[in-house]
């Protein structure tokens, strides 16, 4: 998810990555690791459970702006039993919205949500989450170049999980690629800075699959899906959700099944609490990728 701060998600692949979405693009070993248009690991049965597929709405937003409520129903139709929450509630207040979405059959179990400004605005955050009936709150970006500046985020987001978890909710960080690329001096990334800041006993981890790889790419991983596995076996902070979104060949967001990630192998090597369909970047309209996005997780077998 991408936010009118900082660096664009486009802008960040292209500065930052673009070598190596290049690199990918004209056939490089982190080509051949990333994709894998036959999918030569054999099913083995396991299915993600219908109960677990989510999706962010964040991809819909074009569509939500039009009609927040038409473009919910939808949702409802396509077959998602969750939501991950964006760009606010568009102009209801949370006990109007969880009385819609309790109409609907929907339950918004997650939020982005960024660090709060003081206390206040925090409460406000965990009471709204309390009332939508949310199980995660997850801060979706933060970017700078300052060492000191990631440490105070960590130190903050640790104050707020602690709050968080007293009302009963759990408390993530949703990676981009620049975590895993970003120098901060002598080599540590803000992705150290974090997995080693942030108290595991209280901050969890929602893990884009998709932006995990790229970082890989960027890194010059020789199998940038083997990179993004290691990232959630190594962090000591729980992976409890992920965000499912494919990479075409150019290093661009695909909608599900139609890129280069073998999710097979992701999924296989660390199960999740929520699978949370997402593209930025639609390839043809947000609708098609919702529906995409759903039968995708819903056939895939790993």
């Amino acid at each position: 998810m991408c936010y009118g701060y900082g660096p664009s998600r486009r802008s960040l692949l292209a500065a930052g990555l673009g070598l190596g979405a290049a690199a990918v693009a004209a056939g490089s070993p982190a080509a051949a690791a990333v994709t894998n248009p036959h999918h030569p690991h054999p099913p083995r049965g396991e299915k993600v459970p219908p109960g677990k597929i989510s999706i962010q709405l964040y991809t819909l937003r074009d569509d939500l702006a039009q009609s927040y409520d038409d473009t919910l129903r939808y949702v409802a139709r396509a077959g998602y039993p969750k939501v991950e929450l964006a760009l606010g509630y568009f102009g209801r207040t949370a006990r109007q919205l969880r009385r819609f979405l309790d109409g609907l059959g929907v339950r918004a179990t997650s939020s982005h949500d960024g660090i709060s400004a003081d206390d206040a605005a925090l409460n406000t955050k965990i009471e709204n989450a309390l009332t939508l009936g949310q199980k995660y709150m997850v801060v979706p970006y933060l970017a700078s170049d300052s060492l000191d500046e990631w440490k105070g985020w960590a130190e903050r987001m640790n104050v707020e999980a602690r709050a968080a978890r007293s009302a009963g909710l759990r408390y993530g960080y949703h990676n981009h690629a620049h975590e895993f690329t970003t120098d901060l001096g002598g080599g540590v990334t803000p992705w150290d800075v974090l997995t080693s800041e942030l108290d595991p006993r209280l901050v969890h981890l929602e893990i884009d699959i998709y932006w995990a790889v790229t970082g890989g790419v960027g890194r010059g991983a020789s199998d940038p899906v083997k990179f993004a596995i290691d990232v959630i076996r190594r962090a000591p902070q729980r992976v409890l959700q992920y965000h499912v979104k494919d990479r075409h060949l150019d290093g661009d967001m695909a909608d599900l099944g139609t890129g280069t990630i073998d999710f097979r192998r992701v999924f296989r090597a660390h199960r999740v609490e929520e699978y949370i369909v997402e593209n930025d970047t639609p390839d043809v309209t947000p609708r098609q990728t919702a529906e995409v996005g759903y039968r995708y997780l819903r056939k895939l077998r790993y």
